[in-house]
């Protein structure tokens, strides 16, 4: 299985040449430090090893087919198996998993060295065990952007060990550079 590469098209000219001055990374981090995300762990092996991240970035796109998107930094140690993987897992957490989160955002660590939180599919690609849901996609396109690089993926099959309590609710955000549950308490309308 062969993946599609889309680029940006790219302009002779620079944004700022023809929408003026564009934003400081420092006044783009802090517009986003208050849009809160989705936590997710993605995991992958291109033949290497396996290697996690953690990303609030990963987002639904279609339904039918079933499409998502994730963007990965060019920074992370994560990325080169990401960009080289046919397949990867996302696993979609809860405040239940906030460990997972945690060590899927640590630097420097094997996040793979517990070997009883993980297991692999038998089609290879690494998962960690009890998290509320995960989903195993085909990376379907990559498109650089910035430093950093968005995935497109198809979702192939899912497991959802824990769905959505609407009493209590245990959504895991990251917002303000903070972890957080929703629940019951933070709902406003």
């Amino acid at each position: 299985m062969t993946s599609r590469t889309a680029t940006a098209p790219r302009s002779v000219d620079a944004p700022e040449h023809r929408f003026g001055m564009s934003l400081s990374a420092d006044e783009f981090k802090s517009l986003f430090r208050g849009h809160p995300g989705g936590v997710a762990v993605i995991t992958a092996d291109a033949g290497d090893g396996p290697v996690a991240l953690t990303a609030t970035s990963v987002s639904s796109v279609s339904a039918e087919p079933p499409l998502l998107i994730f963007s990965v930094s060019a920074l992370s140690s994560a990325s080169d198996i990401l960009l080289r993987a046919e397949t990867v897992v996302v696993h979609l957490l809860d405040a239940h998993d906030l460990d997972v989160a945690r060590l899927g955002a640590t630097s420097g660590v094997d996040r793979f060295a517990e070997t009883h939180r993980w297991t692999r599919l038998v089609t290879g690609e690494p998962v960690y065990n009890d998290v509320r849901a995960w989903v195993r996609c085909a990376v379907i396109g990559r498109m650089d952007a910035g430093g950093s690089t968005v995935i497109a993926a198809h979702a192939l099959q899912s497991q959802l060990v824990r769905d959505v309590d609407d009493e209590n609710g245990d959504a895991l955000v990251y917002h303000n550079r903070t972890w957080h549950r929703l629940g019951a308490h933070s709902r406003i309308g």
